[in-house]
């Protein structure tokens, strides 16, 4: 039987970088004499979070807690519903979230390590040559970020959000849905299937970065779209770890 992920709940893409708040006027405000998001101070905020969200990481995977893996659950998903509502406060809660997700997934990844050897190592390489991926197709223009684009890449995050939430309630009730968390074909295509939903949404990102310094947003943003970023990534992470164990489930 395949390895099913019992952290279901936080699968899920970047809830914070929404197309209102590059003309929502309370975060445009007055931007006259104070500094402006750039993207490369978001790049630079983002390397920080990176850095935050490893330290965590190593300290759960080294010595791996129950109490982490709820912590950073409900810590990780308080600071993500309060960024989005305060956006103001992100230079604090982008850190808090990093480093309560750092706890999280590093107990994950030692449960998974401890059934699938060398599997923390391949996700994270599979994470990371996504994420360069996306950028070269964003950067050099092959895929353009439009309304369309935008629109589809939305409505399917949020139809797999739903099927989370669906038999996340399902299993509350000791209701299995094999077809989807299986090492079968289904359950394979499936996983592959949200893999690349997770991956174009590195592209809504990238945007967002790019546009968010057009809008001349407030300083604060760059956290704000930093914290975005490291959300799908943790995302693509945890389904890469997912899809893998799914196939080395087959051998």
């Amino acid at each position: 039987m395949a390895f099913k992920n019992p952290f279901q709940l936080k699968t899920g893409s970047s809830p914070l970088l929404r197309e209102s708040i590059l003309t929502n006027q309370d975060n445009l405000g007055d931007v006259i004499g104070t500094e402006r998001m750039t993207v490369s101070g978001t790049i630079n905020r983002s390397l920080i979070l990176g850095f935050i969200l490893v330290l965590t990481s190593c300290i759960s995977y080294i010595m791996p807690n129950a109490i982490f893996m709820w912590v950073g659950v409900i810590g990780g998903l308080i600071c993500v519903i309060t960024a989005a509502f305060k956006t103001q406060w992100s230079p604090i809660l982008a850190p808090l979230y990093v480093a309560f997700e750092g706890l999280f997934v590093g107990t994950v990844s030692f449960m998974y390590a401890s059934m699938f050897n060398g599997i923390v190592f391949q996700a994270v390489s599979l994470t990371m040559a996504v994420f360069f991926l996306m950028l070269f197709l964003y950067k050099s223009g092959i895929i353009k970020v439009n309304n369309t684009f935008r629109s589809v890449i939305i409505g399917a995050t949020g139809a797999i959000a739903l099927v989370y939430i669906v038999t996340m309630i399902l299993g509350f009730f000791n209701v299995q849905v094999p077809f989807i968390y299986g090492n079968g074909l289904f359950g394979i295509g499936f996983s592959v299937l949200v893999v690349g939903i997770a991956a174009f949404n590195l592209m809504l990102d990238f945007d967002f970065f790019d546009k968010g310094e057009s809008a001349g947003l407030p300083k604060y943003m760059e956290w704000y779209a930093a914290m975005g970023l490291w959300v799908t990534l943790i995302w693509l992470y945890l389904e890469m770890l997912r899809l893998l164990s799914k196939l080395s489930s087959r051998d």
